[in-house]
């Protein structure tokens, strides 16, 4: 299936933090940032634990057990241990206000390849 899921509402991850959401079986950090929402697979992939307990700051979330960093934009790996990106997927608010929602993709992105 494709096509946007309403998961949470924004007032439910604060700035410049993760929720850990599940859309159709796959589990997703949908990410805050100060200026967007972004969606991203929840598990590191070096040590298979959750992204959504990480930290985050500007558009990179980092993995609490081991540090490897992840670009939210793309799933590409930042700084080791992490050498393989993890899947992102589309994200958007909808609506206004407190009642703004975010929407979630559960198609991944293709992931970009370093020379393009």
């Amino acid at each position: 299936m494709s096509g946007f899921t309403q998961v949470c509402l924004v007032a439910d991850v604060p700035v410049n933090s993760a929720k850990r959401v599940t859309v159709d079986g796959t589990v997703i950090a949908v990410v805050r940032t100060p200026d967007e929402v972004y969606a991203i697979n929840d598990r590191c992939s070096h040590a298979d634990v959750s992204l959504a307990e990480g930290e985050v700051e500007g558009c990179t979330i980092e993995c609490w057990l081991h540090g490897s960093a992840f670009d939210l934009r793309t799933g590409a790996p930042l700084s080791l241990p992490a050498i393989v990106p993890v899947p992102v997927y589309p994200a958007r608010v909808v609506g206004e206000g407190e009642s703004a929602a975010i929407e979630v993709d559960p198609t991944p992105v293709p992931a970009l390849n370093p020379a393009d």
